[in-house]
């Protein structure tokens, strides 16, 4: 059975890509946890990366002998092992086009990802608004955003970005809970489809297991000095 290593649910938004899409689309997998306890080389989550990653970071797939440590390469891995589970648009073009919007995320939004890092367990618009206010970025990041959704899905027609859940809706899911833990303001349809996205089940299954959690961790958390639960 494939084998998926992740984070700690509330804060690893790269482990929750695969995870999301694995479950979401139905395929058998067993998620293995390495808690976060700090990214030095002596730390356990390191010394527990690098035994089966050169990369020492999450997420990893194995698959038999075989190891897989980039979200990317993990979702085409993916998509290729499984083409029944249609994980990329069937259309070569919408096929090219979701790619070109994972591979977008996968290497952009760096403004956002960085003033606004991921913790589903927090509601922090108080903090979203000064970012709101103080960083261009961000600002510029998430125009992007609304742009680039509101024209997705208006040419394919929702509910997700091109008609049916796909490896590019994974990919966001992470934006989605970034956008909600710290209220920055979209447009009605945008917000809609963060709503969207937060009840696949695939998805409401990670935000369950993030929320059950209850582990602080003091150098994940720049806006907080203990949990609100």
């Amino acid at each position: 059975m494939l084998q998926l290593y992740i984070g700690n649910k509330n804060y690893s938004s790269w482990s929750m890509r695969p995870w999301v899409l694995l479950r979401q689309a139905g395929i058998a997998f067993e998620e293995v946890p390495v808690r976060f306890d700090g990214f030095d080389a002596n730390s356990q989550f390191k010394r527990r990366l690098k035994a089966v990653s050169p990369a020492g970071k999450v997420p990893v797939l194995v698959d038999g002998s075989l190891t897989i440590w980039d979200s990317l390469a993990i979702a085409e891995y993916l998509a290729e092992t499984h083409p029944d589970k249609r994980l990329w648009p069937e259309d070569r073009a919408a096929r090219a086009h979701a790619r070109c919007v994972t591979a977008e995320m996968h290497s952009g939004f760096s403004a956002l990802r960085s003033h606004c890092s991921m913790n589903i367990e927090a509601r922090l618009p108080e903090v979203g608004a000064i970012l709101w206010r103080d960083q261009a970025g961000v600002r510029a990041d998430v125009q992007r955003l609304v742009e680039m959704w509101g024209e997705l899905l208006a040419k394919y027609g929702g509910p997700m970005l091109f008609g049916q859940f796909s490896i590019a809706d994974a990919f966001y899911a992470p934006v989605c809970m970034r956008l909600s833990t710290y209220g920055l303001p979209v447009p009605e349809a945008i917000a809609a489809y963060v709503q969207r996205v937060q009840q696949l089940p695939g998805v409401k299954a990670w935000i369950d297991g993030a929320l059950a959690e209850h582990d602080f961790r003091e150098f994940e958390e720049p806006y907080r000095l203990a949990p609100t639960r």
